[in-house]
Formats: structure tokens, C-alpha cells, sequence
């Protein structure tokens, strides 16, 4: 059976800029993925280390997995500066972390917090968040966030070989969800208060300023 479309904006795409990716360097490759995969969700991560200090930050490489079990992910990328960033050292040691939403409200906060500040530095404190303590996880949560998914590490999958550009994906099992109330109704997040943020490429952020509905067809 042929399902017949009718958008008029429909077009074919005439001339393309072909990349083989053996060929390009690793800093415009991430140009490349940062612009084309958009809009990209924020997990905002809170984490702890083994000697009690504790670590926010953003990562934009980040999604659902699963529900049985419930599970997220995110990528946490080797830099110039360091094989493992901070984040990544502490989930390695105690196995626990925090994903806080990203919204409109705190986004300022929540860039700062991607500066490179000394291992130990809190960097909740710095920017002026506050916060609550977890329920199933030692992970500090951000009072300011409308969602926040208490986790424990399921599988952590190294890829490359650790210099810069190559990540680890870290796979967290949600143990425990808090959500602000003005977001949810009969189980369903209201985007209008959810206000969440995009990461987009380049310094840019996106806002969700139109949604619509659209079911997938039955095809009998």
C-alpha cells in the first residue's frame, strides 16, 4: 500500500558536499556532528567523587535508551586538556550520577558550569544553583531543574582509543524520578512549562516555541 503525501515543501536534494571522514580532522568532524544532529537534549549531570567532592556539568550527546529496564545515556568526550574529564572520574568511582533537564530558567548557569574549573571545585556553588539531596543516590540533584533522574551506572562503553574525540558512553539506569508538578499532567510533560533547552551547534542554543501533533498511519 502507498501512502500519498501531499507536502508542498517537499524537494530533492540536488548537489551534495561529500566528506570521507578518514580525511577530515578531528576538531572539524565535531563541527560537522554538533551542527547536523540538532536539536540535541542537555543532560545537565551531577556526579560525586570518592573523596566527597562534587562535579555539575552539560553534555549534549545525550538520549533515552530504555524503559525495561529505564535507562539514559550520555557521551563524555576526552579533550586537548584531559583523557577523562571530570564527570567521567567520579561515575568510575562510585557508580552513581544525576541527569537534571536543561530549561529555559537556568540556562545561563548551566553554560557557565562547562568552564574547566580544578578538580573539587563545586561547580553548583560557583554558579549559584542549589542543592537537594538524591533519594536512591548520593548525587547531589539541582533544586532549579524541572526533571531530575536519579541513576546508577549500568555499562560504560569506551570508544576510540582516548585522545581527543573519542568519549565514553555512559549508560545509567534510572532509579528514582522527581518532576517539578507544574510540568506533568495525567502522565504527560507540558512543554509549555517544561520550557526545555536545545543544543545546537557552533555557541548556539535552541527554545521549543511550536510543537504540533502528527500519528503515524496504520498500513493494513
Amino acid at each position: 500500500m502507498k501512502i500519498s503525501l501531499t507536502e508542498k515543501n517537499s524537494q530533492k536534494v540536488k548537489t551534495m558536499v561529500e566528506l570521507d571522514p578518514a580525511k577530515c580532522s578531528q576538531k572539524d568532524l565535531y563541527k560537522l556532528l554538533i551542527g547536523a544532529i540538532v536539536p540535541r537534549p542537555i543532560a545537565f549531570v551531577s556526579t560525586y567523587g570518592v573523596d566527597g567532592s562534587t562535579n555539575l556539568a552539560p553534555f549534549s550527546f545525550f538520549n533515552g535508551v530504555s524503559t525495561n529496564p529505564p535507562c539514559l545515556m550520555f557521551s563524555c568526550a576526552s579533550t586537548p586538556t584531559k583523557a577523562k574529564k571530570d564527570t567521567l572520574v567520579n561515575i568510575e568511582g562510585t557508580g552513581e550520577f544525576v541527569v537534571n533537564s536543561a530549561n529555559e530558567w537556568l540556562i545561563q548557569k548551566l553554560v557557565h558550569t562547562g568552564a574547566e574549573f580544578p578538580y573539587g571545585v563545586s561547580e553548583m556553588e560557583q554558579v549559584g544553583l542549589s542543592p537537594l539531596p538524591g533519594t536512591k543516590v548520593q548525587a547531589q540533584r539541582v533544586a532549579e531543574s524541572a526533571v531530575q533522574f536519579e541513576c546508577k551506572v549500568h555499562t560504560l562503553v569506551p570508544i576510540g582509543d582516548g585522545s581527543p574525540g573519542s568519549a565514553t558512553v555512559i549508560v545509567g539506569e534510572i532509579v528514582f524520578i522527581h518532576i517539578q508538578e507544574n510540568c506533568i499532567k495525567d502522565g504527560n510533560i507540558l512543554f509549555e512549562e517544561y520550557k526545555a533547552i536545545a543544543r545546537l551547534g557552533g555557541l548556539a542554543y535552541g527554545k521549543i516555541e511550536e510543537t504540533f501533533d502528527m500519528p503515524i498511519p496504520r498500513v493494513e
